[in-house]
Formats: C-alpha cells, structure tokens, sequence
C-alpha cells in the first residue's frame, strides 16, 4: 500500500498560486528557510467577501518551525504596485487583514492604499498590532495590521513578494534580505451567451483566475467556444506563472444539445485527457446536467506550449478552444476511503477512477481521478498518491506520489486529475489511492486510504491480450477465527448487503481485502 504512514510535511516547492503559494527556500545561515502566503477565503471571488486575510509564514523548511521576531516588507503587485510597506511579527506568522477599496482616484494606485496599525517599539517602521494570535476561527477578533485600498479588486495572479529584513530579535538585520516571490489568484466571473441551434439562449460563464477574457465566441459548425486574453510568451515570464486558470460554466442546455464530452486546445495544441498534456483540462458533469470545465496550465504545461509554439508562431496571447461532443464508451469504478489509522471508519471523500473503453491491455491507460466530498462537491487541492498493484501476488506494478518523498503527493488542482498508468496483462489488477492531505498545509479532513479491483480489458486493440505470469498455486484464503480477532460488524453488513445487490463487487472485494490485510483472512 501506498506510503501514508509516514509523517506528512510541508511541501518543498512552491504551489500552484490560486489561494497558497509556497516560495523555493534561500539559505539563512545553514538554514533553509521559505515563506508562504495564504489567502482566507481560499478561492477568493471579486465582489465575494469585505475583507481577506492573508497569512504570511516564515519557517526552516526541514524543521517545519516557524523563525520569530521577523521583520517583513511586503509588496502586492497586478500590472502595478499596489501594497509596499514593513510589517512585525513575534512568532514568525504574519496575519494581514485586507479591506479591498474600488474608490481610488489616484495615480499610481498605490497611493490610495492606507496602513493601520502601530509601529513596533524595535523594529524602525515595521506596524505591528498587540493581541490574540489568529487562528481560522478566530479572524473577527484577533489581532493584526490592516491594509485598506485597490487590492483584489479585480480578479487575476497577484505577485507577493516578501523580503524578510530581520528575524529571531526585532533589532537583528538580515544581512541580505531574504527576497522570496509567491502569487495567489482572485476568480472574476464574467458572463457571456451563445445561441443553440435550436435558436435558445444558452449562458456561458468563464470564471476567470488570470485576466480578463476576450473575444468570446461559438462556432456551431465544430460545436466550439472560444476565447483569448493577453499573455506574455517569453520564457523567463512563463517559468514564473504557477497557474493559468479558467473555469468554463455550461448550461444543461448547451451538453444536451451538443454533448457532454469535452476537448480543449490551447493555441492549437490539445490538452486534457488522452492528450500529452492530460492535465490541462478537467472537466465535470454536475447533478443537474450542466458542465464545468477547467482548463489549469500549470508551468510545465506552459513550458511545453511554449516549446511546441517555436518562436516563429508565438504572439502575446493565450487562445482557448473548448470543443463538445458525445462522450465515448467509458468505464469506471467508485469507492470510499477509510481512516489510515483503523483502516475501518470512513473518510468523508468518495473516488471516482473512469477511463475509456478504448484503451486495454499494452496501453497507458489515461485514468481520470475525482475527488468529491459526502456532499458530492469536488474536493479542492488534494495530494493525493495512487498505484497499480498485482492483487493475486501483492506486488507494486506502478507507484506515482509525486516528486518529492519527504513532501508527498500529486496534487489535484480541482479534484480531478489524469493519472496515465500502463496496464501490462489482464488479470487480477487493483488501483491504490491514498490522499495525504489537502493545501500547502495538509490539513487532514480528507486523509485516508482506498482500493478497487479493475477490469480493464483488451480495449480496441485485435492484438491478443497479455496475460500475467504464471505463479505457485496456492490454496484459497480460509478463515481463522481466533479469540483475540472478531470480524468487524461492518464487514457482517457489507456482506448482506452484496447478497442483497446492493452494493457492487468492488466495494465488497474491499471489505474482503480489508479481512486479508488483519490476518483475518490468511
């Protein structure tokens, strides 16, 4: 089973900048130190909240503790400055409240940005406000500088940029300050109409998490909406955009007239999944038939345009296609995962893994990973680790949980994600997933472990299916009742409720493999 047990940490790199980002660590004598920005609400809307907090963390990247009695300058910037001062902070986390202000009749609009609280008695200009420590519960009342003008107005990447000037004594001076780059996004609707070929009005929005949209439009003959904004092309800017995010929002209207499958293009190149850039597009099918589409262009999928583009075809813009249709033949199996610790009591997040039928046995299968709550909605922000495992033989085919094994996970933007996994011979093939944690700061609501069977079968292909090598036969499982191990009452209920049809096999084999991993079953 996947690694879960180890002790989850801080993730090493920066995020992917919607509400968090984590900056890459600088040296401070012998030490690696990073700072962090988070943003309460976390997905932030224009117009949606009075005031946001922002939370800015200054700590030793292996210790995962916090330095104190930092000094920090921090900077806002979308196109312009819009925020530049010092701020103090004892226990090295720094709770800003911030008050958006549209009125600004000032040029540049940093001069209508205003400061409130009171200068540090030791650290020269640094506002520090003396009370409660903030917490998430607590924002109401708790004590911290205020920053009140012509931020987050308007939805798009917002730079932070923090320079720590002095840390473990007010008065101690950083020799060279410490400058670190994070970036966060504020989603702006804006709303847009296409007509059906039935002559009905179908709404669009496009929730946009980078700059305003433009030039929005339907083409009836290929079923396609599409858009352009303003974007930079050249590869020093591109390596620091984390996220170019835009959600697309269709009406049931619009899938039952022209489908419920989606394809993306992003300046003529094919994102999403079965593409190269299987992750560039998530889309979802809601309750009530409508659909919603994510187009994330993380910086590698950026890199990757970029590098396909070729200098010659680049321009200044970012071209979005989002072409429907039906969908192909799928499959898919659905399961809950279960508290690492007890390996029993439920998780409150439910899996859904589908792929087309298409693919078989040979092929790297494009699965489709969905992360949604008891609620049904789709869990932000999950890191998340899955393998492909030989259930007969217990042994590890493929193991995907990212990059970094002190700071495990792949992270799943949205709650979805496309993980390509080569399915090697038909037989007894079981899919692991084990969510870590959710956010920079994995926090443990939807922590736990899961597992299905898979039939993924011989797919399109006229080629005879590999099979699995052949093994020692062994003798069935049988059940050892000891006075010491009881089978579990869930397990009794889950077994009348298979019998009764009404649960599936996969959700019953889980049972059963929950009974083998206890030694219930030998």
């Amino acid at each position: 089973m996947l690694g879960i047990s180890v002790a989850l940490a801080l993730p090493g790199a920066f995020g992917h900048g919607l509400g968090g980002d984590q900056a890459p660590p600088l040296d401070l004598d012998g030490k690696q130190v990073t700072v962090s920005t988070v943003l309460n609400p976390f997905n932030l809307e224009v117009d949606e909240v009075d005031t946001v907090n922002m939370k800015v963390r200054f700590f030793d990247i292996d210790t995962k503790v916090e330095l104190d009695q930092v000094t920090y300058r921090i900077e806002v910037w979308q196109d312009e400055l819009l925020v530049r001062n010092l701020f103090f902070d004892k226990d090295g986390t720094l709770d800003l409240k911030i008050k958006p202000n549209k009125v600004c009749n000032e040029d540049p609009l940093w001069k209508c940005t205003i400061y409130g609280g009171s200068e540090h008695i030791s650290a020269a200009g640094a506002l520090y406000v003396e009370g409660a420590p903030c917490t998430d519960d607590n924002l109401d009342i708790c004590a911290r500088p205020t920053i009140t003008g012509p931020v987050f107005i308007k939805g798009g990447l917002y730079n932070i940029k923090v320079d720590i000037e002095g840390a473990t004594s007010p008065k101690t001076i950083v020799k060279d300050s410490l400058k670190y780059e994070t970036f966060v996004s504020v989603a702006q609707e804006q709303d847009f109409s296409l007509i059906t070929a039935t002559g009905k009005a179908a709404p669009v929005v496009i929730k946009t998490y980078y700059d305003d949209v433009e030039n929005f439009a339907f083409e009836q003959s290929t079923n396609t909406i599409s858009f352009d904004m303003e974007f930079d092309w050249s590869p020093d800017y591109v390596e620091l955009v984390p996220l170019v995010h835009e959600e697309v929002r269709v009406s049931s209207l619009f899938t039952q007239t022209y489908g419920k499958d989606f394809k993306g293009y992003v300046n003529g190149i094919e994102v999403g999944q079965g593409s190269d850039l299987a992750n560039g597009l998530s889309p979802d099918i809601t309750a009530d038939g409508s659909g919603i589409v994510h187009f994330l262009l993380t910086t590698d999928v950026l890199q990757s345009i970029n590098e396909q583009l070729g200098t010659e075809n680049r321009e200044n813009r970012l071209y979005f296609e989002l072409v429907a249709g039906e969908p192909a033949p799928t499959k898919s199996v659905e399961f809950q995962l279960v508290n690492v610790s007890d390996k029993t009591s439920s998780v409150p997040a439910n899996i859904d893994i589908s792929w087309p039928e298409k693919y078989g046995v040979g092929d790297r299968v494009p699965f489709l990973i969905t992360f949604r709550d008891d609620a049904g909605e789709l869990i932000p922000d999950v890191r998340y680790g899955i393998e492909l495992i030989d259930h007969e033989r217990q042994t590890t085919l493929e193991s995907f949980t990212g990059g970094d094994s002190s700071n495990p996970g792949i992270e799943a933007i949205e709650g979805i994600h496309v993980q390509n996994i080569k399915i090697p011979y038909e037989g007894n093939l079981r899919l692991d997933v084990a969510v870590y944690g959710t956010g920079i700061d994995y926090d443990e609501k939807y922590k736990g472990i899961g597992s299905t069977l898979i039939d993924v079968g011989s797919g399109s292909t006229d080629a005879p299916p590999a099979t699995a090598p052949p093994t020692t036969p062994t003798a069935p499982p049988v059940i050892q009742p000891t006075e010491q191990t009881a089978v579990p009452d869930w397990i009794k209920d889950t077994t009348k409720l298979w019998i009764n049809g009404d649960i599936d096999d996969a959700t019953f084999v889980n049972g059963i493999q929950f009974l083998i991993n206890k030694g219930i079953i030998v």
